[in-house]
């Protein structure tokens, strides 16, 4: 009877609500003042813990998780709320790993709906209200907040942390966040506040200019992660900084070794600002993240042979990573079978390109309003003179993947972060 209920509640938060990662532009809603509105309405549970912001374009969800490891490790209560969730809504609000219960998720609804509450908050609003909820009442002692979408006008940005972090910046969300890349850093510098300190993972020339500007007028010590010194490490799976120590990141994609350095750059920031972060905890952090966290599809391994690998990148600077690491293991004869698909506001006429012509495709869909349909996808692959073939849900896509795969070969699942959703939902349901 629990779970019908638990059921009902979801119903009515994803379909009475709108959401931005199932419908798109529809849902999308800038600006504060329903948020605003919403923690009046709630007692403000955000002042009850110190918080850390993470915004940027891509990486912000691994940091995110990293930092939130590394702080369980060092024996602090850590809230981390991110998104989007891949299998279980749930992942969106944990406590040291621990997804909010379904108790405490129709609690918090039944709450909100018997509250005669007049305003019309969108899904991700109403959501990250429950985190803060969640959080307050599971007496955390500090959150990490992962930034939805720009970072100006999200509604996270209501929070006044005691830290914020901006991984890098990347051509994604346009139609929202400005068309070139200067104004894509501005709405993401929109979390710098007066006086509190801020890490930069990746920004050069006239991106750094916009970030260093901002953080100048709002009084903001400011620390670019990119100029920290770097050494090799005897191991490829490892970052050696500037404390001297080695560390081993989980994380074996490429483009995670940038994000690295700014999590480093940051756990010395949160020092400095009086967190007792010993150097084994960091270790432990760092290794483990997974473990702690429940983070995945970040160049996730689901098996040997063949080599399968399912990533969430989904824009250009993500995919560009993942081509060239799919390039770095390529052999004579290993063949590469790519199941793939997109959402449909992706301008996937400049992604595809990034795509490699002699592999395998098996062009596919997500199950979501929003999905790019697998057809129109089949189109757009085959102008470019991609061997592909179609196939209505990822599971399909994947299990012919499999059936063609020489244990040699290589399997790629990606595109979109739904896809991978779709992927892991269809594993876990087998």
């Amino acid at each position: 009877m629990a779970s019908d209920k638990y059921s009902e509640s979801l119903e009515w938060l994803f379909h009475q609500l709108p959401m931005f990662s199932r419908v798109g532009a529809a849902a999308y809603k800038p600006g504060l003042d329903t948020s605003l509105a919403l923690d009046a309405f709630f007692a403000h549970p955000h002042r009850n813990f110190r918080s850390i912001h993470v915004a940027g374009t891509n990486g912000k969800g691994s940091v995110s998780h990293s930092i939130a490891a590394i702080l369980q490790a060092a024996g602090y209560r850590v809230g981390l709320y991110t998104s989007p969730h891949l299998v279980d809504f749930r992942e969106r609000i944990r406590i040291n790993g621990e997804m909010i219960s379904k108790e405490g998720v129709m609690d918090f609804i039944d709450r909100y709906r018997s509250s005669g509450y007049e305003g019309h908050p969108s899904f991700f609003e109403l959501t990250m209200m429950m985190a803060f909820d969640w959080f307050s009442r599971g007496k955390i002692d500090i959150a990490v907040i992962e930034v939805g979408m720009g970072g100006r006008l999200d509604s996270t940005n209501i929070i006044s942390p005691m830290a914020c972090v901006i991984t890098n910046i990347s051509r994604d969300h346009t139609q929202f966040l400005g068309s070139t890349l200067p104004e894509i850093a501005s709405e993401k510098a929109g979390i710098i506040k007066p006086g509190i300190p801020v890490v930069i993972g990746e920004a050069e020339g006239e991106i750094r200019r916009v970030f260093q500007e901002k953080a100048d007028a709002q009084g903001a010590p400011i620390i670019f992660a990119a100029d920290k010194p770097v050494a090799d490490c005897s191991t490829l799976d490892c970052i050696k900084h500037s404390d001297g120590n080695e560390y081993t990141f989980e994380l074996k994609g490429d483009y995670q070794k940038a994000n690295a350095l700014t999590i480093l750059t940051a756990i010395e920031m949160l020092r400095s600002e009086g967190i007792n972060i010993p150097c084994e905890a960091l270790r432990t952090g760092l290794a483990n993240m997974t473990e702690l966290t429940g983070l995945a599809g970040r160049w996730m391994k689901l098996a040997d042979a063949p080599l399968t690998i399912a990533d969430t990148g989904h824009n250009e600077a993500g995919l560009t990573y993942n081509m060239q690491q799919l390039a770095g293991l390529s052999t004579p004869g290993r063949r590469l079978h790519m199941v793939i698909g997109f959402v449909n506001d992706k301008d996937v006429d400049h992604i595809l390109p990034l795509f490699p012509e002699d592999a395998l495709y098996y062009v596919t869909q997500a199950q979501i309003p929003r999905a790019m349909p697998y057809r129109d996808l089949a189109e757009k692959c085959a102008a470019h003179g991609f061997n592909l073939a179609v196939y209505p849900s990822v599971a399909e896509a994947y299990e012919a993947a499999k059936n063609q795969a020489e244990a040699d070969d290589i399997i790629y699942i990606g595109g979109s972060t739904f896809i991978v959703a779709d992927l892991l939902a269809s594993l876990s349901n087998g």
